[in-house]
């Protein structure tokens, strides 16, 4: 671990995202995560919890003159998702993450960073471990599995927290107080096919799509980036009805949350197509470049001659599977008619298995209406289902209801005009936030959303402000201290 991380202020920060960053902490893969953090609760002489389903809280009283205070319930999740470069060669089971400084940003060296929401985790470690810093009485929530399910905030039950003030870490852009998110559903197709040998004369070929810039499929799905997935079924689609190309495999994206940034397929044509088929894939691939020059001016489409695979998927069922993946939407589906330049729902064509006989196609509806959300996750499960696929929903969370007469979302606004000489952009952000199914069982609980700005969560992008992080540190503490009375 570089020491030059721990040297950043604010120290107490950067100090606890290191030492959390040395330990693995993969979504559903938590356990060494959890072990740290109630080692570290304990070390400490706090009252430390782990609940049924590995949420941990940590409890720490008011300092001297703030037990007239309300209790403050400071929440952020463990783990984080794990993205790296196709040429990056790490452990993410293993290794902690290899980070560096580049200008007034931290990085890590080809992977995700895990500031989402790796920096919320260590503020609130850093004011557990704290002996100057003011603050009411807090229970520290650290909850795990945010990224591939909710799960623990799902299953932390009612009457654990008696906070009435939740403040979630988890937002990033440090000059926004989110008071509203949406939630989501994951939408998964599944199908087999019939497998056909491969006819005398062919040639195969590997399609390569990368070089894209990802990105988190909820807070980043405006900005009109490539989806692997579907630059990549458009390739195979022009193969398919100009030249009858058939499908071998296809290894497209990885994470339900993360844009597609890399597909690959192996396919095959009649050899008598072969010089026709290589013109007319070049003409297209220009084509697609030209389209996404500004948004992905990285983006590599390669073809490549490969060994001919021993089996290819049955024509019908390919038929029907380039057709649905077209049809399928993806991107935004509406926009907000009640908050401008809010993304109300979504979706994410994230993963596309197709192998020795079976199909696999793995989205993530997002929507902070739920009729909405439902809409198009119908929409998709009907565009499937029309090629034979059986669709199923799971993982179904709620969004967090916007209340803009919030009154911790008044003692915000005041501290952040007053500290930076404007107002905060008070929104709310088409991701994931865990406020909504914690006030399932916590309804009375008056909650809020803010952090320090990062940039490219869930991509090796992603990037964390080092002057970002002190402004924000600046306000976590101020806050702290004009907590309302009870």
């Amino acid at each position: 671990m570089s020491q030059e991380i721990r040297n950043l202020e604010p120290k107490q920060l950067w100090n606890k995202f290191a030492d959390l960053n040395a330990v693995p902490r993969p979504s559903k893969k938590e356990e060494r995560v959890i072990a740290f953090m109630k080692d570290f609760g304990k070390k400490l002489g706090l009252e430390t919890i782990e609940d049924e389903v590995g949420n941990v809280i940590i409890k720490k009283p008011a300092t001297s003159g703030l037990e007239n205070r309300k209790t403050i319930v400071m929440q952020s999740h463990l783990d984080m998702v794990h993205q790296k470069n196709s040429d990056t060669v790490f452990d993410f089971d293993t290794q902690g993450i290899e980070m560096y400084v580049d200008g007034d940003w931290v990085r890590a060296k080809g992977t995700t960073l895990g500031a989402d929401n790796g920096l919320g985790v260590a503020t609130i470690m850093a004011i557990l471990e704290s002996k100057d810093i003011p603050h009411p009485a807090i229970e520290a929530l650290f909850t795990i599995d945010e990224e591939t399910g909710m799960t623990g905030a799902m299953g932390l039950k009612g009457g654990l927290l008696q906070g009435e003030i939740l403040l979630n870490l988890d937002t990033e852009e440090d000059d926004e107080i989110d008071i509203g998110c949406a939630g989501g559903i994951d939408v998964t197709a599944t199908r087999g096919y019939e497998q056909e040998d491969v006819p005398d004369d062919s040639v195969a070929y590997t399609i390569t799509v990368k070089g894209l810039n990802g990105g988190h499929s909820g807070m980043d799905i405006h900005k009109g980036l490539g989806n692997a997935n579907k630059i990549m079924n458009r390739l195979l689609f022009d193969g398919f009805e100009n030249f009858g190309l058939q499908i071998a495999e296809i290894n497209g994206g990885s994470l339900r949350n993360a844009i597609p940034r890399e597909s690959v397929a192996t396919v095959i044509i009649a050899g008598m197509y072969d010089e026709a088929y290589v013109f007319d894939m070049q003409e297209i691939i220009g084509d697609i470049k030209t389209e996404f020059k500004t948004t992905e001016p990285n983006l590599v489409i390669d073809i490549q001659k490969a060994d001919l695979p021993k089996k290819v998927m049955d024509l019908g069922v390919q038929e029907g599977l380039v057709r649905a993946l077209y049809t399928a939407h993806n991107g935004v589906y509406r926009m907000s008619a009640d908050m401008a330049d809010l993304v109300e729902t979504s979706n994410n064509i994230a993963r596309v298995i197709v192998k020795d006989g079976e199909i696999s196609i793995g989205c993530l509806t997002r929507s902070s209406v739920e009729t909405s959300k439902y809409d198009l996750a119908n929409a998709l499960r009907s565009a499937f289902e029309l090629f034979g696929c059986e669709v199923t929903f799971s993982g179904s969370y709620p969004g967090w209801t916007p209340n803009v007469n919030s009154p911790i979302l008044d003692v915000l606004t005041e501290i952040y005009e007053k500290q930076n000489g404007s107002k905060a952009n008070v929104v709310a952000c088409h991701a994931g936030l865990e406020c909504g199914i914690l006030g399932t069982n916590y309804p009375d609980m008056d909650m809020i959303s803010f952090g320090p700005t990062i940039h490219g969560a869930h991509s090796p992008d992603e990037r964390a402000s080092i002057s970002s992080a002190q402004k924000y540190w600046k306000f976590v503490l101020e806050i702290l201290e004009n907590i309302p009375v009870k």
